[in-house]
């Protein structure tokens, strides 16, 4: 404290000597002496990540800056590039407390790219420096690296201080295995130890690739996942006209014929377009012990659906003139989906009173792809008329349609790929951030819960 006040006086004194007249030469030194402790102050500013710069993508980090003048005006700024090449990035303005030190766990930011109290608002307020751009990483082997920096009051002030934080998908002992078996194209993850662990299949999407990004993280919880595709990866089909629950299945004996698995049954994870293909894995196959349902639709959408060369139910079609368009040229999609509760659809509902197993229902309250809660209100109520309580709901008031592992950025708009134009997704970016911590945890103590294993290694570490 004593030599903040020391530095501050220096300053204020050259500065009163350099308006009065003066030899030439002599304020040429005092210019250069005031620089010189303005470096040495800048020099002692650091910031750090607690409890290490090192961290799984799905694990806080606390920020903390010190060696700040006293009630000193910093910008706090995030960035990263994805492996797409997008650049995200935040900020946020920060007053220092009476010892120069900044808390983000204490001290609320003034202005920027959110306001309040928010520990990691850094990370989730984060956008594209391109419009309409989803965070991708869909590798797991490469860390997300995150550079937080301090600045000077203004937002592309000098920089004080850089910290890099390393956030890995993959903890210390999980292994990652390209499957090609069969039918089935993939990623398999299996945590360190011997297990015996639960097994998970994870529908993060149905086709056009893999995202590998829940399937480690879970992995590195404690739990052998397999992440699969029905087409448009590897050797698949770009495209299909139908989907077959016989690749599912197939998918589902696979993992449970490995060594480190011990849960009798599978657990099945998905996401939109996924859920109801969850739900029909529930209803038709046996072994799927628990399904957890993401913001998904309680019939069959898209594409007819076959078992064993038989058709289960007609694809829930859309009508695209329905989309509702915004000021900012980008539509809202949540009613084109047609009314599977109309008589004509009726062909399209799930069974899925027919399911075993349990189902962890999740929908966001302002989805604009579709009304996820009404579709899981009407599954709940399915349910009920038919004496079945194996279920559990919850849903997130103010959280938008892509529901993530958390810390990654809010997305608010991107190109929907079956509408083939830019969309809304919902969701305003605290309340979604907030629904995506408390999700994740309930999805692994869902999964523990109904796929339990007799002496259960621990999770993996950095």
């Amino acid at each position: 404290m004593t030599a903040v006040v020391s530095c501050d006086q220096s300053v204020r004194n050259t500065s009163d000597l350099l308006n009065s007249t003066l030899p030439l030469g002599t304020k040429s030194n005092l210019v250069k002496k005031t620089t010189v402790v303005s470096e040495e102050m800048a020099s002692q500013i650091r910031v750090k990540l607690l409890p290490r710069a090192k961290c799984l993508f799905d694990e806080p980090v606390q920020v903390k800056v010190a060696g700040l003048r006293s009630r000193q005006v910093v910008t706090m700024r995030a960035r990263l590039t994805d492996e797409k090449g997008v650049v995200f990035s935040s900020s946020a303005t920060y007053r220092a407390d009476g010892s120069g030190e900044v808390d983000l766990e204490r001290d609320p930011s003034l202005r920027g790219s959110y306001v309040g109290v928010e520990p990691m608002g850094l990370l989730w307020s984060m956008r594209a420096d391109t419009l309409q751009k989803r965070f991708q990483k869909n590798n797991s082997l490469n860390p997300q690296v995150v550079k937080f920096s301090v600045l000077e009051e203004e937002g592309e002030g000098r920089i004080l201080a850089e910290v890099t934080n390393e956030r890995v998908f993959i903890g210390k002992g999980v292994t990652r295995l390209r499957v090609k078996e069969g039918n089935i194209r993939g990623v398999l993850f299996t945590p360190p130890g011997e297990g015996p662990f639960p097994a998970v299949l994870d529908l993060y999407t149905l086709g056009g690739g893999l995202s590998e990004k829940r399937a480690s993280l879970l992995a590195s919880r404690g739990f052998v996942v397999l992440t699969v595709a029905a087409y448009g990866y590897d050797d698949m089909p770009k495209k299909i006209q139908e989907v077959q629950l016989d690749y599912f299945e197939e998918a589902m004996q696979f993992l449970k014929k490995l060594d480190k698995v011990g849960s009798k049954g599978v657990g099945v994870l998905s996401l939109s377009k996924t859920g109801d293909v969850a739900l029909s894995m529930a209803s038709y196959l046996a072994g799927v012990d628990a399904v957890v349902w993401i913001n998904g639709c309680c019939a069959n959408t898209l594409f007819p659906l076959y078992y064993k060369k038989s058709l289960l139910h007609p694809g829930l079609l859309f009508d695209m003139s329905r989309m509702i368009p915004t000021e900012s040229g980008f539509g809202i999609v949540k009613n084109v989906i047609n009314n599977p509760l109309a008589e004509e659809n009726q062909a399209t509902l799930i069974p899925i009173e027919k399911a075993k197993g349990h189902f962890l229902f999740v929908a966001a309250e302002d989805d604009l792809n579709w009304d996820s809660k009404a579709h899981m209100d009407e599954l709940v109520e399915r349910l009920k008329r038919h004496g079945k309580m194996n279920f559990e709901s919850v849903c997130y008031p103010g959280a938008g349609h892509y529901l993530e592992p958390p810390y990654g950025p809010y997305c608010r708009s991107s190109i929907h790929y079956i509408a083939g134009t830019t969309v809304m997704w919902g969701g305003e970016p605290r309340s979604h951030a907030a629904a995506e911590v408390h999700m994740w945890k309930k999805i692994q103590e869902f999964f523990r819960s109904h796929l339990s294993c007799n002496d259960t290694q621990g999770t993996a570490k950095l």
